[in-house]
């Protein structure tokens, strides 16, 4: 395959532990992996993060270890800002505006931010123009011509579509060149692929961000007491599989892959980065490698 895909990988506070090993590994032992792709970034956001969105965040890492580990290993920063509940007060909370600080200026590789507030964006653009910025999935973009406005904007360099979008080829394809190089599809996805009630998910995060008392979200699919499981992802019938990628996508022009995972576990995350990255002939090498490392609690 001559064209190169980008993974966008989850955890970049919540796991940093897996990553200093998995990057010091992919990095002198290339050859374990698919020359045909490599990683586009990583994204995540502290545990103590307003500005945070998506997902809960639980990653309590040092945010100077984090932009230097990214810098040693040439690989672009995300910060995932994707609260959609942001008012104006929130603009000046010290701790979002320090992250900022850190990952704006740091290193050769440009980092970016994922948001889902225009309020947020034009700030940013304001204050921290080093940013590049990425249009964040909990906007549930499900028809596609909203979804196709979105790409038209100039201010993102990519746009997370919902994962309902991933198979509708026959209207992808008509999309200009320039716009499919900012198409970034949500491969595992395990959220069923019915629910009606995906954007009252993702606000009832965001509130729980602001530090507001509510009650957790009561999830409307039939098999929500199951949790994550990787399996029943690929069942999804938004599920996007390397075979995927290498004869359906990437012919006709996509390149860019966002893996979910910020709230599971590192020994999920370990097999995703398997699954989409690793050679199967080197998976259980590289399953050894990091498993053996005494530093790393998988579970």
């Amino acid at each position: 395959m001559s064209k190169k895909i980008y993974y966008h990988l989850p955890g970049l506070f919540e796991f940093y532990e897996l990553y200093k090993v998995f990057l010091a590994l992919f990095s002198k032992h290339r050859e374990y992996f698919f020359d045909w792709c490599d990683i586009g970034s990583i994204y995540g956001a502290p545990a103590d993060c307003i500005w945070g969105g998506g997902r809960v965040g639980f990653g309590e890492e040092e945010p100077e270890k984090v932009a230097a580990l990214m810098e040693e290993y040439g690989i672009s920063a995300r910060l995932t800002f994707s609260n959609s509940l942001l008012q104006k007060e929130h603009l000046e909370d010290s701790r979002c505006n320090e992250l900022c600080c850190i990952f704006e200026k740091s290193g050769a590789k440009k980092n970016g931010v994922i948001l889902h507030s225009d309020l947020l964006l034009k700030y940013l653009k304001e204050q921290y123009p080093g940013f590049y910025f990425v249009s964040s999935t909990t906007k549930v973009l499900t028809d596609f011509e909203d979804f196709q406005k979105e790409l038209e904007r100039e201010e993102f360099r990519f746009v997370v579509p919902d994962f309902r979008l991933n198979k509708e080829f026959s209207k992808l394809e008509t999309l200009p060149e320039e716009l499919k190089q900012k198409v970034e599809f949500l491969c595992n996805e395990c959220c069923w692929f019915d629910c009606y009630d995906r954007k009252n998910c993702y606000e009832n995060v965001s509130r729980k961000s602001l530090g507001e008392a509510c009650e957790d979200h009561v999830c409307v699919s039939p098999m929500a007491d199951k949790g994550y499981r990787f399996s029943e992802a690929m069942e999804n019938p938004g599920f996007i599989g390397i075979e995927d990628i290498q004869k359906a996508y990437a012919p006709k022009g996509f390149s860019q892959f966002k893996i979910e995972g910020r709230s599971l576990g590192s020994a999920v995350i370990l097999e995703f980065l398997l699954y989409y990255m690793t050679k199967p002939e080197y998976q259980l090498k590289v399953r050894e490698e990091i498993y053996l490392d005494s530093s790393l609690d998988l579970f």
